[in-house]
């Protein structure tokens, strides 16, 4: 083979591995979009919840607030005590 025939084919071969990426990469774009469109028209955004002052998470009562408290202390204590054995 001659150098011109080689890159010749070089090149053609490059020309067909670039075209098959480019077409590649076009359909991936366009069905992206497509299923973008398609599940936005069926699935509609979320209902923004109403802005109000009383948006706080109520507060739990002191008393579970301590029970917690002592299990989780309970339970670090126990995990402690475990690994210095």
């Amino acid at each position: 083979m001659q150098e011109s025939e080689l890159l010749q084919e070089g090149l053609a071969l490059m020309g067909l591995g670039m075209g098959f990426v480019f077409v590649f990469l076009t359909v991936l774009v366009i069905s992206v979009t497509l299923m973008s469109k398609l599940i936005s028209r069926f699935q509609p955004a979320p209902v923004a919840a109403p802005s109000g002052r009383n948006n706080a998470k109520p507060s739990a009562p002191k008393g579970q607030d301590d029970e917690v408290m002592a299990v989780i202390s309970a339970a670090v204590h126990r995990y402690r005590s475990s690994r210095r054995k």
